[in-house]
């Protein structure tokens, strides 16, 4: 005798929804340099600065890379990005801890003695395609 269907269809169409619900962060980094790559993160607040749940990267096209992030789940995150120059995976610093490599954030956010607040550079994700705007600095 066969199964029912609708244990197995009801968590597929909820898997669906969830699918469905998620967008895209295009984001736009310019003063991009012509070395190496751009890398993107787009995180919540309680992983900011931390492990980021999403992010990609491109490689460097200068002026202008456009770096894009799917499967972002609608509400409020902040979008980092770095130019990695010498493509080495990681956000270089000087000795005091100072970043070497351009950097910036989500609404041009920017701190004062260290990275801005989550606030400050946090941006609404929803619908289909959410576009941040990030100047290197």
């Amino acid at each position: 005798m066969p199964l029912p269907l609708r244990p197995v269809v009801i968590p597929l169409l909820l898997a669906l929804g969830a699918q469905a619900a998620a967008a895209t962060v295009e984001v736009r980094v310019s003063a991009v340099g012509p070395k190496g790559k751009v890398n993107v993160a787009v995180c919540d607040r309680e992983r900011f600065l931390k492990e980021c749940a999403y992010s990609a990267s491109v490689a460097a096209q200068p002026g202008t890379t456009t770096v894009t992030v799917s499967n972002v789940p609608p509400g409020t995150w902040v979008v980092l990005a770095y130019q990695d120059e010498n493509d080495n995976g990681k956000l270089d610093r000087n000795l005091i801890g100072i970043p070497s490599e351009n950097y910036g954030f989500s609404r041009d956010a920017a701190g004062r003695f260290g990275p801005p607040k989550f606030d400050d550079a946090a941006i609404e994700v929803s619908g289909q395609t959410t576009i941040a705007a990030i100047k290197l600095h």
